[in-house]
């Protein structure tokens, strides 16, 4: 491939390690962020065997299992404390080939801009897709409209567009996230993401005055989180069936306080520990129908630009980073920019479509409020869990023991320490 210039729409997880990857390979790569800097609003992420084998191929897993807490052990309760079934890193180990890391994304961000040469990265400069390009043809590159740092890919006066910088390149991936621009430019009339039925609350407090496990907590209609960043920090996430687009007149703390400040230790604890200032709210939304292809003409879609998910399997940056590891290594594989791409619709489509499905179906038990319900969904759990340990871990099973294409993981990585074999 004669044309060996790439840009990346949206500084986030998966486009920055599309970034690393390609440049990597020798490709000259600039990262267009909208946002003023690459600091992302405080909140954890979670980063299964997959995503750090995919990650290892950059040479960045080790780094990531750095940030690992020890001997993590991990419990889903009920709102009054009974624990319904538990797992472990070591159960993680077995299964998938590596434990589940929970990390601060501020601390993954940096570890991947880390990687990219000096200037890479461009901060304040949001962009859009203004010709995708045609992969066949040489003479036809795609061309990305720079926009003024106040204006954005929904409100821009395209009018002017004649009169705005342009910049070309043989290879552009977009990375710009659930309201993607670049979606809606080439494939107009597709179904938006819809609301799956619940709202997210992420918080970072500081390290609790003891130490708790890992837990997830079920309780009518919304579910509790919280665990351990290796730092001692405490990341919490919470979700509630309530109608999209509310606000709380009193603040997001208050609205905590009153949904699950009643459970039990450290959920007062927390909350008691939260800046009201720094708890992010969020609808929850997801796919309505798979996209036809994750790329058109010279484009790529990765991440939640072409497969957001609700958050219960924790794979959402997961599966971006895999988006990204398979592109880069269909372009290095490939003899044609069009047969990469074609090859990469084929290879993540169908995957991210099943892993889309089985988050959404979680999804959907966490929202059930009726007492009877709710008592009939703890106890399946729990009998479950007593005759099939390591409940908690099955639903990632064929996703966290996925394998990078090309063989270059784990101990094949450069610099990579070696790690257990994945199931």
């Amino acid at each position: 491939m004669r044309q060996r210039t790439a840009i990346v729409i949206g500084g986030g997880i998966g486009g920055l390690t599309a970034a690393v990857a390609l440049h990597r390979q020798g490709w000259e790569v600039t990262v267009l962020e909208r946002a003023a800097s690459l600091e992302p609003v405080g909140a954890g992420i979670a980063l299964a065997a997959n995503a750090q084998r995919a990650l290892d191929t950059i040479g960045a897993g080790d780094a990531v299992r750095d940030m690992a807490v020890p001997q993590f052990k991990g419990e889903i309760r009920t709102p009054r404390g009974r624990r319904l079934a538990r797992t472990d890193n070591a159960a993680a180990v077995r299964r998938f080939g590596g434990p589940v890391v929970v990390a601060h994304r501020a601390e993954l961000i940096a570890l991947l801009a880390g990687r990219l040469p000096e200037g890479a990265v461009r901060t304040g400069a949001p962009a859009e897709v203004a010709d995708p390009g045609d992969p066949t043809r040489p003479d036809r590159p795609a061309r990305v409209r720079l926009l003024p740092p106040a204006e954005s890919a929904d409100t821009a006066d395209t009018g002017n567009a004649a009169n705005t910088p342009h910049l070309t390149a043989g290879l552009v991936m977009a990375a710009d996230g659930i309201r993607s621009a670049t979606r809606r430019a080439l494939f107009p009339g597709h179904p938006e993401p819809r609301y799956a039925g619940f709202t997210s609350w992420r918080l970072v407090v500081p390290a609790l005055r003891r130490p708790y496990a890992a837990h997830e907590t079920w309780g009518p209609g919304g579910v509790w989180g919280s665990v351990a960043l290796h730092d001692g920090r405490v990341y919490a996430y919470a979700t509630a069936a309530v109608p999209p687009g509310g606000r709380a007149p009193d603040g997001e703390r208050s609205e905590l306080l009153r949904r699950f400040g009643s459970w039990h230790q450290p959920i007062p604890e927390i909350l008691a520990a939260a800046d009201p200032a720094a708890i992010l709210r969020n609808d929850v939304r997801t796919a309505a129908r798979p996209l036809p292809a994750c790329h058109r003409g010279r484009v790529a879609l990765l991440g939640d630009a072409v497969h957001p998910m609700t958050p219960n399997l924790g794979q959402g940056g997961c599966q971006a980073v895999e988006d990204a590891i398979v592109l880069a290594h269909r372009v290095a594989s490939d003899r044609s920019l069009a047969a990469a791409l074609d090859a990469y619709s084929r290879e993540r489509l169908p995957r991210t479509t099943e892993v889309v499905r089985r988050a959404e179906r979680i999804g959907h038990l966490t929202t059930w409020r009726s007492a009877p319900a709710v008592l009939l969904r703890g106890a399946a759990i729990a009998c479950t869990a007593r005759f099939a340990p390591d409940l908690a871990l099955r639903p990632l099973d064929g996703i966290a023991d996925w394998r990078p294409p090309g063989g270059t993981y784990a101990s094949g990585a450069p610099g990579a320490r070696p790690a257990h074999p994945a199931r």
